[in-house]
């Protein structure tokens, strides 16, 4: 049996290994995992001081939000609203819930902006709340 002729290497062709697939490739990962770390997290952005409780229940992901900072500000779903919009955006979502809304505010904030916030989830069609605490120590 012969052996296949090799063919020498001359001297002029160099090897080359071209490196933007691979740049391309990384920029993609890169990409991918900033956007699918941020998905989760958007609820505990805001810094809250929730008041404390003795005992606490696991999030519900699929329920819609709301949020008041200690200066007032309403936030829906982590995106900033007023409560006139609120009632408006949370009728549809009320009704995808089954009448649950999650309400996280901050224990040095007003309260008078809080029990507005209830009233407009009831005038949307929220049956029930689930208030956002913390963990006692």
């Amino acid at each position: 049996m012969s052996q296949p002729r090799r063919r020498l290497r001359d001297s002029e062709q160099e090897v080359t290994f071209d490196f933007a697939p691979m740049v391309d490739i990384v920029l993609l990962l890169l990409i991918f995992f900033f956007l699918t770390s941020n998905l989760g997290a958007r609820q505990n952005v805001m810094p809250l001081d929730l008041p404390r409780a003795s005992s606490t229940v696991q999030a519900t992901p699929d329920i819609p939000i709301v949020t008041v900072d200690q200066k007032g500000k309403l936030f829906l779903n982590g995106y900033e609203t007023n409560l006139e919009q609120l009632k408006t955006k949370l009728t549809t979502m009320v009704k995808s819930s089954g009448g649950l809304v999650g309400v996280r505010a901050d224990e040095r904030g007003n309260y008078g902006t809080v029990v507005r916030v209830m009233d407009v989830i009831k005038q949307a069609g929220g049956e029930r709340l689930a208030l956002g605490t913390r963990a006692a120590p």
